[in-house]
């Protein structure tokens, strides 16, 4: 038994001592180096993002558009009947409860951020050139921006990990780790040092990446406080905003998935709902209806053109500051949100998985950045504006939803639903990450310890508020190169992904339709098989990744050869024919 195994065991945790102890670690350690030395660290990670941008801004934007193709090639495929599940099992969840769910965990907070300041960002300061600011192009322009940042390519970064993980967890019941994506080509090293270095890194990132969302809610819940009630935008008000926001936070995951973050999500989504009905109904409904519509129809024309747009000839530094900053932040969320999909989504085919998870959420997306991007324009154009001066003018972005509101009846009531709606969205989102990364130190989903649940949901408020106190007044661009930075080996992973989830399908299925999948028996890490060995209760799990005996299927190098396929029934009547 090991130094660090001994600590876990003194603690009464039930985990794998290296990877906790070692991801601790380093969150820990980062977190006093940004509170301890906050200009060094924001001029290092300010260096580093700025030469990502330059140099490898193109991979970032190239990467998501190339995993939105493979997922719409695996959905349209003959791999899309294969079903997320050991046998033949139905989805677990319902198709509203399941749509709650990832949404809230997924993208809810960034609705909230970004519904109103997106829009009125790029009305104000078109993104290509040629077109005349605040004009009517402007504002197609701007929605067709808006909704490529915020539909199908944000839930590609989330579809992808999520697909694999699913697959891997369900299917060859491997541990919920990042690692066991790896595992065909990987084999029993995913325990090894490899594996536990994928993991290490996916667990850091993943904490970090959350950060910087609670950081961004932070600041927009502080500008609201401060519209509401006058409290100052201070580093001070936001350290106790996340205090208090991290507290339910862990009350929230201390109740568990069905309790707590069910029920969370599905309020949420409810309240969200109805602020989106209410803007609708008092805003000029009619302008807002046909502009969804119309926003729709932009985005679809401009997406083949932006999906690989890289600004190349007027190279204006736009990208960096929006599309690049917003992929890497999102595929930071990747492993959490992936996890937190696949233990949701167990039972669903291929194929309902991905027209599911890139599908619906992108076609809420559409409805509410339209509600809100049309009342943005109507209010510049037609009403008594206010917009650009506040957001683009003076950098106000936190504060653009609840200046937006003030143009509405009710706006002090509104503005406090504004406020609660991304309070809940991102504790749904630290309790899920909570949740996520337990399951990922374990190397399971069974019950462990609430404790260890407990410690991640704090260590991302932990990080949140020493990267808010790193940021100072600078706020939103320290936490912009920040991200920049940890996006990049996570764009990497995506890849590699790409190609095990393809050699895992050809192995299972053999090359042979119909696709009779063969079945894996339950994988442990070591520690965890070891512990419940002595204690008895390891029953038909293994350490080693092994398929169960008699399911291996039948392999030939053609992939259309039936001849040897024993559940073809055309096989005999086929043979008979051909002999008379």
């Amino acid at each position: 038994m090991t130094a660090l195994s001994r600590l876990a065991k003194r603690w009464g945790l039930q985990t794998s001592s290296f990877l906790f102890f070692v991801s601790a670690g380093i969150v820990v350690v980062f977190a006093a180096l940004t509170i301890a030395f906050v200009e060094p660290m924001g001029n290092a990670f300010g260096a580093a993002s700025t030469w990502l941008l330059t140099n490898l801004g193109w991979f970032y934007i190239f990467g998501v558009s190339v995993f939105l193709l493979f997922l719409i090639y695996l959905a349209i495929s003959r791999w899309g009947r294969v079903r997320l599940s050991e046998e033949d099992e139905g989805p677990e969840h319902s198709d509203k409860a399941w749509f709650a769910m990832l949404f809230a965990a997924g993208i809810g907070t960034i609705l909230m951020f970004w519904a109103v300041a997106e829009p009125v960002n790029h009305f104000a300061n078109p993104p290509r050139a040629g077109v005349e600011p605040s004009s009517i192009e402007a504002a197609r322009e701007a929605m067709g921006f808006t909704l490529y940042h915020f539909g199908l390519h944000t839930w590609t970064i989330f579809t992808l990990p999520g697909l694999a993980f699913a697959y891997f967890i369900h299917k060859r019941r491997l541990p919920p780790r990042v690692s066991s994506m790896f595992q065909p080509f990987l084999g029993e090293k995913i325990h090894g040092p490899i594996g536990r270095a994928i993991d290490v890194v996916a667990i850091v990132g993943t904490v970090l990446g959350v950060a910087v969302s609670i950081g961004l809610g932070t600041l927009q819940i502080n500008a609201g406080l401060s519209e509401l009630l006058g409290i100052s935008e201070s580093a001070g008000a936001q350290i106790i905003i996340i205090a208090v926001v991290t507290g339910v936070a862990i009350l929230s995951v201390a109740a568990g998935l069905n309790r707590g973050i069910k029920v969370l999500s599905n309020i949420n989504i409810l309240v969200a709902i109805g602020l989106l009905l209410f803007v609708l109904i008092t805003g000029p409904t009619l302008v807002m209806i046909k502009g969804t519509v119309e926003s729709a129809g932009t985005y679809l024309f401009m997406l083949p053109d932006l999906m690989f747009w890289n600004d190349t000839f007027h190279d204006t530094g736009w990208q960096g500051s929006w599309t690049v900053f917003y992929w890497a932040w999102t595929i930071t969320w990747s492993p959490f949100v992936g996890i937190f999909i696949a233990k949701i989504s167990k039972g669903r085919t291929i194929r309902q998985f991905i027209t599911g998870v890139l599908g619906l959420p992108t076609l809420f997306t559409i409805v509410w950045f339209g509600i809100f991007g049309m009342g943005v324009f109507d209010i510049e154009m037609n009403g008594d504006g206010g917009l650009v001066e506040r957001v683009v003018d003076q950098g106000d972005i936190p504060g653009a939803m609840f200046e937006f509101l003030t143009n509405f009846p009710l706006a002090t009531l509104t503005s406090f639903v504004g406020i609660v709606l991304v309070a809940v969205f991102f504790i749904t989102s630290m309790d899920s990450a909570g949740l996520v990364l337990d399951t990922m130190t374990n190397g399971h989903e069974d019950p462990a310890p609430t404790k260890q649940r407990v410690f991640w949901t704090f260590s991302v408020g932990l990080v949140a508020a020493a990267l808010l106190i790193a940021s100072g007044d600078e706020g939103l661009s320290v936490l912009q190169d920040f991200i920049t930075v940890v996006g990049l080996p996570f764009f990497v992973l995506g890849f590699l992904m790409m190609g095990n989830m393809l050699r895992a399908l050809k192995e299972d299925a053999g090359e042979l339709p119909p696709l009779q999948t063969r079945r894996w028996l339950r994988v442990l890490p070591p520690e965890e098989w070891m512990r419940r060995r002595r204690a008895g209760t390891a029953e038909d799990a293994v350490m080693v990744p092994e398929p169960v005996a008699g399911t291996e299927p039948e392999y030939t190098d053609d992939p259309f050869d039936l001849s040897s396929d024993p559940h073809n029934d055309d096989t005999e009547h086929s043979e008979k024919s051909a002999k008379e």
